[in-house]
């Protein structure tokens, strides 16, 4: 197996688990924090805005939502002036998780880091920003047109 390849692939699983523990003692599963995280910055988006800002599917972001709204963190509400249109607003419980959730996020990432040196963790970011590009790219080559 390519070298670089199984590495980053152990590591994302690791990183995946360590982040998943951390929702979890939020009360959170993965990936809800992004829909969080959108919502605090911009609150009463529809589900196909937030699926295009997480490169996700709209019905992930629908069933998501509907998990979350089922735990009090969010509600759903016809938009006022487009009634077919759903808008996706944070209760008190869902704005209340901003800054423990960004905290957690914030701790595991100084944890996995903690032994970079500054100039290090400049260099990991400016590869990882290339390989990203680069991937992004490929994906973009092998998907059908038209």
């Amino acid at each position: 197996m390519p070298e670089f390849l199984d590495l980053h692939g152990r590591t994302s699983k690791a990183l995946r688990a360590a982040a998943d523990d951390g929702m979890r003692r939020h009360g959170l599963h993965l990936g809800q924090n992004h829909l969080l995280a959108a919502l605090w910055e911009r609150d009463g988006r529809t589900p196909g805005e937030i699926a295009a800002e997480l490169h996700v599917t709209t019905p992930t972001v629908v069933k998501m939502a509907t998990r979350m709204a089922a735990a009090g963190l969010l509600i759903r509400r016809r938009d006022d002036r487009d009634n077919r249109l759903v808008r996706l607003w944070l209760t008190g419980e869902g704005r209340a998780l901003r800054e423990p959730v960004e905290a957690e996020r914030r701790g595991l990432e100084e944890a996995v880091l903690a032994d970079l040196t500054g100039a290090e963790r400049e260099h990991l970011m400016s590869a990882l920003e290339k390989i990203h590009r680069a991937a992004t790219a490929l994906l973009e080559e092998s998907r059908p047109t038209g």
